[in-house]
């Protein structure tokens, strides 16, 4: 069921959203549901962001990885399209397919490869196609009315 009076105001339903919104949340509490999230990550997990430009995916991502034990930061691969981490685990492969011109510019993105780690995060998925490693996780954001809150639905 949709929240509807988060801090005493109505706010809309988000478009793009399913059925199974966990709650609005701030940036701070996204963070704390990034972190939960990858502790609950099976090896060989594939988690898609899903969401408009702002709405939190890298933000998810950025705390994701340090949950799973990367010691630095993780930034956008925007322009490098993949960066590569070492977790806990193994490897954590972070995939921004925001810049494809066409699905078909995912095709040498060695997919195979990026499945074999321990954790593969993508944003942006539908911009991959069919190219893009099926989600065992999905992340949905969407903006709120209120410019510090995000609509989140994760869903397996």
């Amino acid at each position: 069921m949709w929240p509807v009076r988060p801090r005493g105001r109505s706010v809309g339903r988000p478009g793009g959203l399913g059925p199974n919104v966990v709650e609005l949340v701030s940036e701070a509490e996204l963070a704390a549901k990034a972190r939960a999230l990858a502790e609950r990550l099976e090896p060989g997990a594939v988690v898609w962001f899903e969401g408009d430009l702002g709405a939190g995916k890298t933000t998810m991502v950025k705390a994701m990885t340090k949950a799973l034990g990367v010691a630095s930061e993780a930034t956008s691969p925007t322009y490098s399209l993949v960066h590569h981490y070492e977790g806990r685990r193994g490897p954590v492969f972070h995939v921004d397919c925001y810049r494809l011109g066409q699905p078909d510019d995912a095709r040498d993105l060695d997919w195979e490869r990026l499945s074999a780690g321990d954790v593969l995060l993508i944003e942006w998925p539908a911009r991959a196609g069919a190219w893009a490693a099926a989600p065992t996780w999905r992340v949905r954001l969407a903006h709120a009315d209120e410019a510090d809150r995000r609509w989140i639905e994760v869903t397996r």
